[in-house]
């Protein structure tokens, strides 16, 4: 009877394998051998210098454009400082957020990572699920499932990284759970919010998306912890404390009266001051040009359809359609038939 229960065991194992794309959507809480890896003492070193004990609260932050994963950690006074940066090995799409299955667009926004989103088991060597889609990809009819940040370098859609970079950011998750932490945010942004690079995009069709998310990117930025987020009015907001006697809604429901404290209200108007003086100073400087950006649901719509295509295995350009910001697609004419899914 043993036998019987580990052979029917292991026969569940491979059906669930079978079917984990970029997810490895796998759940059983056994942990395999890469999921029990210690973090390396030069980094156990500096989180000691650094004053940060070792199960202590994290944070994660992206950046497309740089292809970075920061983790941050906090330290005995409450602030959190960055331990490790690691390069992104692959993410597909382009700069802008997800807007429907099948995009092949990696997310942005503000994510919360909770321990039953850690997947030790799977395809990918090890992955995370990023919380894709929370509230606010809810509220505007966003769709897409188990978006992971995970190991193995191949992405549709996914966060992608080498299998020894994801066995250090796992380890950095896994240890803050075992010291209490319920959830960890992943916050992920198109680039470094600086102000010269919010001139270089001031015209794209994602401009207003990303400076809502530069509310929440400057929060950090000042005050070095993560900062308190929710969804009203279809928006992200951050730092609020609903007044007494009000509470958020759902996603789509007017926000409650709220109070901030006064010491982040003043900094935040200072840096914002400054900001903007250093962005009025970028828009009349030679700034680079700007990376390519999705040009919206329509072009979402165009990809999703190659993906399906691509998925029954039908002759599809090798590359997913693209949309210029002006209407035009801007397709690959070398076709190719390609009997694997994209995510």
């Amino acid at each position: 009877m043993p036998m019987i229960a580990n052979i029917a065991r292991a026969g569940l194992l491979l059906a669930m394998l079978a079917v984990a794309g970029c997810n490895g959507s796998t759940t059983f809480e056994d942990i395999s051998p890469q999921a029990k890896k210690q973090l390396p003492a030069k980094i156990l070193a500096q989180m000691k210098a650094k004053g940060m004990p070792r199960n202590s609260p994290v944070m994660a932050r992206v950046f497309k454009e740089e292809g970075k994963v920061e983790i941050w950690k906090q330290k005995t006074n409450g602030r959190y400082d960055m331990i490790a940066a690691y390069d992104i090995c692959k993410w597909s799409g382009k700069l802008g957020p997800k807007f429907i299955e099948g995009d092949r667009q990696a997310p942005e926004g503000f994510y919360s990572v909770k321990p039953h989103q850690m997947n030790p088991r799977s395809n990918y060597h090890l992955a995370f699920n990023m919380g894709y889609p929370n509230a606010f990809d809810r509220a505007h009819g966003r769709t897409g499932s188990n978006l992971m940040v995970h190991g193995a370098c191949s992405s549709s859609g996914c966060y992608s990284m080498t299998d020894a970079q994801i066995e250090e950011i796992y380890a950095f998750g896994r240890d803050a759970f075992q010291g209490g932490q319920t959830e960890f945010q992943i916050q992920a942004f198109p680039f470094r919010m600086t102000a010269a690079n919010m001139a270089r995009y001031r015209n794209d069709p994602n401009y207003e998306f990303w400076t809502m998310l530069k509310e929440g990117y400057d929060h950090f930025e000042i005050t070095k912890v993560p900062p308190k987020v929710d969804v009203c009015e279809k928006r992200y907001v951050f730092n609020r404390i609903p007044a007494a006697g009000a509470q958020f809604g759902s996603a789509s429901d007017a926000c409650p009266p709220f109070t901030q404290p006064d010491s982040l209200r003043t900094a935040y108007q200072s840096y914002r001051s400054t900001y903007e003086a250093a962005f009025s100073s970028a828009v009349n400087s030679n700034v680079p040009a700007p990376k390519p950006t999705i040009a919206g649901l329509k072009e979402a719509s165009l990809v999703s359809e190659w993906s399906r295509a691509r998925a029954r295995g039908e002759r599809v350009p090798v590359e997913p359609p693209s949309l210029s910001h002006d209407g035009q697609v801007t397709a690959t004419s070398r076709m190719g038939r390609i009997d694997s899914p994209a995510g």
